[in-house]
């Protein structure tokens, strides 16, 4: 950033709707692990999977950081309903584009975009956390059909000039030649947006900034904003910043007379990072929290104009199979594991014959969705007795134990209500300790295993 100073298959005897089609569930599915493993990687703290091999991304320096941009461009492509590919501006900028076609207005388009390139090594803050926010936001809406048209957009040298950004704008503008003006309708630009003074992970005042200009329908954005802060329930408190800085990506927008605002931590309460451009911006200065809440801000924001379109991509589950609850239309199962169809699995209803994570693909005239994948365990008709298991304390605060008396070797898996799977270990330890301390608050399934039994036990998370 430029800116200056001034549930699950194992309820064995209980059906299960998981649900995942209003906007207040797509907020919930916001995956704060997503995004530490993200920032992570970009930040190059933790290696990852890029061009079929183990990597770390060791620059995102404009002069030196392909690397960086193979890895966003690989994690939209494995996403459902995108089109991605860089947009070369120069000899060696390039943007990371991904549209998701409306399907009622394609020409009605809403941007979501932040930065990846840096100024020196690590540089979690500015901008891995607005890029890992980008591509949390686009797993979760990729999967749904909408109205309008989404662009998540990731851009490059920003920090020598916002010139991606500006080139894109001024492509978007262009009316000379035969050329027809981009209906961009609104522009939200992270920048920065995992700073809070307070200590990582506990109260604070949670500021943050949305930097405005009047500048057509910018003012609009704001007030959109704001009413999704009343409409839903945030840990977060806006600054309103009129006029708002110009030394960002969301500027360029604004030049071309597009509608735009800045989303980030508050540079105007002098509560941004103290490590601004340096290499000591790093990962464990990030409050993780505070950047959840504003994605799941953002997200509201895309997804109420871009415009939900009625399709139903949940599921029912019971004990034996997973049903679509959409009843017109064709199906595609899929195991979330191989990322694959299953082969001649096109009827509403699929019975899995072993356990794994898996998932529908439903089409209804022209809108394809994807549901969310869903665990599920083939089970053993025999549960643990109370003298071989326990799981405690319920509720839980920090740590959940189990005691596994028999000393049997058994597979972990904790799941949230969505039937995301939050934690998973293996073990034959007689005591095992799993850390939910960093988990929100809500209701939880251990789901235990071993080669003949298998238990599942509903514990809640203070």
């Amino acid at each position: 950033m430029k800116k200056s100073l001034l549930l699950l298959g194992f309820i064995v005897l209980a059906t299960l709707t998981v649900r995942a089609q209003s906007i207040e569930d797509l907020m919930n599915s916001v995956s704060n692990s997503n995004l530490q493993t993200v920032v992570a990687q970009l930040a190059g703290e933790q290696s990852a999977l890029i061009n079929g091999s183990t990597q770390t991304i060791t620059s995102r320096v404009q002069s030196n950081n392909d690397l960086a941009a193979d890895y966003i461009k690989e994690r939209l492509e494995v996403l459902p309903n995108l089109n991605v590919e860089f947009q070369n501006f120069n000899s060696a900028g390039k943007n990371v584009i991904a549209t998701q076609l409306g399907q009622t207005n394609p020409d009605d388009i809403y941007i979501i975009c932040a930065h990846y390139d840096s100024v020196t090594t690590y540089c979690a803050d500015d901008n891995a956390t607005g890029v890992s926010a980008v591509l949390e936001i686009a797993r979760l809406l990729s999967a749904q059909c909408t109205d309008n048209t989404i662009v998540y957009a990731l851009w490059d040298e920003e920090e020598i000039g916002l010139l991606g950004a500006n080139y894109y704008a001024e492509q978007a503008a262009d009316d000379t030649n035969g050329n027809t003006r981009d209906n961009i309708l609104g522009v939200i630009n992270m920048d920065m947006i995992g700073y809070d003074g307070d200590a990582p992970g506990t109260p604070g005042d949670n500021q943050f900034d949305i930097d405005v200009r009047n500048i057509a329908n910018s003012v609009a954005i704001k007030d959109d904003l704001l009413s999704l802060l009343s409409a839903y329930t945030f840990d977060l408190h806006e600054i309103v910043v009129n006029p708002g800085t110009t030394a960002s990506d969301h500027s360029r927008f604004w030049d071309q007379g597009y509608s735009a605002v800045l989303v980030g931590e508050s540079w105007e309460t002098n509560d941004q990072t103290p490590d601004y451009h340096t290499a000591n911006d790093r990962v464990e200065d990030i409050d993780f929290q505070y950047m959840t809440e504003l994605t799941k801000l953002v997200l509201a924001y895309t997804a109420t104009k871009a415009g939900l379109i009625s399709v139903d991509n949940t599921l029912t589950q019971t004990a034996t199979e997973l049903v679509s609850n959409q009843n017109e239309g064709t199906y595609q199962w899929y195991n979330c594991d191989t990322n694959t169809p299953i082969s001649g699995e096109t009827n509403q209803s699929f019975t899995p014959l072993s356990s794994g994570s898996y998932a529908v693909e439903v089409t209804n005239g022209s809108c394809t969705e994807m549901s969310l994948c869903i665990s599920f365990s083939v089970l053993s008709s025999e549960e643990f007795l109370p003298n071989e298991i326990k799981v405690y304390p319920n509720p839980v605060d920090s740590v959940i134990k189990i005691d596994n008396f028999s000393e049997s070797e058994i597979d972990v898996t904790v799941n949230a209500i969505s039937g995301r799977v939050i934690r998973k270990t293996n073990s034959q330890n007689n005591y095992i300790e799993i850390k939910f301390d960093s988990i929100a608050s809500g209701v939880y399934f251990v789901n235990i295993k071993s080669k003949t039994k298998a238990s599942t036990f509903k514990i809640i998370k203070e």
